[in-house]
């Protein structure tokens, strides 16, 4: 059906389950005190505890409008990915001609449009993310204002603010975290042009790789010691 054979279905369907079961896992309760993302949240609310503390923080100001730099070229960057995609599609002929000349099987007009749709959505949802992370870290910001002076850093009302601000704090980096992902994922997704074979066995690689970046101890080493 529209060029797809078995095993594009079985690619797709692995690549689709390998990035719902990570998101699961590494966002789930299982999570909490194991992945490197995970761990990183209560490193963040150590960091609004303290700034409480600190009469001046502009040092703390910066550092969010780093985060949040970082986080403005990564949408940038998805932008020109989903331009470069939606290329891709208008030069349709030009690439067929190429792929006829390579060893690995004969690509569909048909099927090669919608992989190539599913790439620019893919990169689509990168920059939603990375969208909604930038404003996230601007909220941030916003909150780390308003913070109390540290006079009243014993307050009810302070200590629930820095709650509020760590929070905002941690859900804008889990959006950059998922912006990246798909990022991430992207490049498995590439395998598809070759065949279904190829994007199981990219997804499998990606998967495998991003796993050892949350729980491999090459990743957490520093975290784990205390000396």
């Amino acid at each position: 059906m529209l060029g797809f054979t078995i095993i594009d279905g079985m690619g797709f369907a692995a690549f689709c389950l390998s990035w719902v079961a990570y998101h699961l896992v590494m966002e789930g309760g299982w999570a909490e005190k194991r992945t490197l993302n995970r761990r990183m949240d209560a490193y963040r609310y150590q960091w609004m505890l303290r700034m409480l503390e600190r009469e001046n923080r502009i040092v703390d100001a910066q550092i969010i409008a780093a985060l949040q730099n970082g986080t403005a070229f990564f949408a940038s960057t998805s932008l020109l990915a989903i331009g470069a995609s939606l290329a891709i599609l208008q030069s349709t002929e030009a690439v067929m001609a190429l792929f006829r000349d390579l060893p690995f099987g004969v690509q569909n007009r048909t099927s090669w449009e919608l992989k190539t749709l599913g790439l620019t959505l893919i990169f689509a949802n990168a920059f939603f993310k990375f969208a909604w992370a930038y404003r996230l870290f601007n909220y941030s910001t916003i909150l780390l204002g308003s913070t109390p002076p540290p006079s009243e850093a014993a307050t009810p009302q302070a200590q629930a603010h820095v709650v509020k601000l760590a929070r905002m704090a941690t859900i804008a980096g889990r959006h950059f975290n998922r912006g990246q992902r798909a990022f991430f994922f992207a490049i498995a997704y590439l395998g598809w042009y070759i065949n279904g074979w190829a994007l199981m066995a990219a997804t499998f690689a990606i998967f495998l790789v991003m796993i050892n970046r949350q729980l491999g101890r090459d990743s957490q080493w520093v975290l784990d010691n205390d000396g």
